[in-house]
């Protein structure tokens, strides 16, 4: 991944990758197309990645790892050491706690080589000084970071049992245990980096016929509330050191009955680097999760309102469900939420009916009902339908200067400074993520003015798109999307 470690001498460097490969190599049923080699890609500031030697057509197998090479519980003897059933910690704190271990047993694991290509130290948030944290001013992926409550976790759930079994879990070197202050610090901060390597690397592992694992997959913080429905977690060596590029995406995993298959999604030419893709998620996002921002994703950037906004600039004494008749008869109706994302809009066409979710457009009609017709709606036990017409464009136009008033520098000053960075590799680590949190600040408050263009006519009645004035067939429907 780039921009998430920082690698040892280039001897050690390559060393741990011919390891890796030789490791891979010696494995039963592992797969390796001839074509690939495992490069050092840090002069271009990616760390390690996979270029093609040859040319690679469409369709071809780049890799196959055996379901049986995955670290994962279930490939771990500690599920049989401990005797106790791991999956009841839920997929996150199960394989942090199983990596954990491995990690611990050094070169005995049979995982060690791989290990040993991971990265140790991160610039996703979670590792952030509240200084740096301070840099993404008002975006609302700080509320996502969670370290407070994985740290809550990490001591109720993991910390027992590794203290429980001083001989499977030993302490790192220069400490004599994971008792008392130092042991309980040293032992929250290996978690954080296995929880962060799960986070930036791990795969969703969907059932073979002959397993019974179930569930989907989350990816906030460490946990989530609905981990009994999700899918269990699992590193697959190799897939996850292909670097990611939402635009030059050439590979994608598989999930077959006996391995995970890695193959080409387009030809590939010699010398190009092999990329997977993280799928549709803003900056804001990547940074949190793996630790780095490329402007291949600024596409998918969003501005979040939360609830609380909506209500204080729509009158609300506050956004408590239970005392707000109007935002309990949503609750009860499931359709109120607690924050609201808006996409960028990228197609010169694209209209406030694309962007707008249906949820956020109900709960401003709900907000901007007379008392006579919200009581009507609550007999008949109907929410409004999702129009957008003045009053609710008015509520949302206030909503979004509220949350762009909250940024502590404007979009023009952001620029200007945008426009004389240095390089992000001759940067100190703090000065690196200063400049990370910019692009992620100048997204969202893009996507802030974008939306605000498009709904200011619309709060005074007339609709427009994206780009250019194209208002005349909307205005013929009552303003409403």
């Amino acid at each position: 991944m780039s921009s998430t470690t920082h690698f040892p001498d280039t001897e050690g460097f390559q060393t741990q990758s011919d390891n890796f490969i030789s490791w891979l190599q010696a494995s039963p049923g592992v797969q390796l197309n001839p074509k690939l080699r495992l490069a050092d890609l840090r002069a271009i500031g990616a760390g390690r990645g996979v270029v093609a030697q040859d040319n690679i057509p469409e369709g071809e197998e780049l890799f196959s790892i055996p379901r049986a090479m995955v670290l994962a519980v279930q490939n771990s003897d500690l599920k049989n050491l401990l005797g106790q059933d791991l999956e009841q910690l839920g997929p996150w704190l199960s394989l942090m706690l199983v990596m954990l271990y491995e990690y611990l047993q050094g070169d005995k694991s049979r995982w060690a080589p791989y290990f040993k290509v991971l990265p140790s130290r991160f610039d996703s948030l979670m590792f952030w000084t509240p200084g740096e944290l301070q840099e993404l001013q008002a975006s609302t992926i700080v509320e996502k970071i969670g370290r407070e409550g994985a740290e809550e976790s990490i001591m109720e759930m993991i910390a027992p049992i590794v203290r429980a079994n001083p001989a499977l879990f030993p302490p790192t070197p220069g400490l004599a245990s994971f008792e008392g202050d130092a042991g309980a610090a040293a032992l929250i901060e290996l978690a954080h980096v296995m929880g962060s390597l799960i986070m930036a690397y791990a795969f969703d592992i969907e059932k073979s016929e002959d397993d019974d694992d179930e569930g989907d997959a989350n990816d906030e913080s460490y946990m989530t509330d609905d981990e009994d429905e999700q899918l269990p977690k699992g590193m697959v060596p190799l897939a996850d050191l292909l670097n990611a590029d939402a635009d030059r995406n050439n590979a994608r995993l598989y999930q077959e009955e006996g391995a995970l298959v890695m193959k080409a999604i387009k030809p590939i030419q010699q010398g190009e680097e092999i990329f997977n893709d993280y799928g549709e998620i803003p900056r804001a996002d990547l940074l949190r999760r793996y630790g780095y921002v490329t402007d291949n994703y600024a596409v998918y950037d969003v501005v979040e309102l939360s609830l609380e906004t909506i209500c204080r600039v729509a009158g609300l004494p506050n956004s408590d469900v239970e005392s707000q008749p109007r935002l309990e008869f949503l609750a009860e109706l499931d359709i109120l939420e607690d924050g609201y994302v808006i996409p960028r809009p990228v197609e010169a066409t694209t209209t406030l009916e694309d962007i707008l979710p249906a949820e956020l457009v109900i709960l401003l009609s709900t907000l901007s009902l007379s008392e006579e017709d919200f009581k009507q709606r609550q007999s008949k036990n109907k929410p409004p339908k999702p129009s957008l017409e003045a009053n609710q464009a008015s509520i949302l136009v206030k909503a979004l200067h509220s949350q762009q008033a909250q940024y502590g520098t404007s979009l023009a000053h952001d620029l200007e400074i945008a426009a004389s960075l240095p390089p992000l590799d001759t940067l100190d680590v703090s000065s690196r993520r200063a400049i990370m949190a910019l692009q992620v600040r100048i997204g969202e408050k893009q996507v802030l003015q974008t939306i605000l263009g498009m709904l200011e006519p619309a709060a005074s009645g007339s609709l427009k798109r994206a780009a250019g004035d194209d208002g005349e067939s909307r205005q013929s429907k009552n303003q409403r999307i």
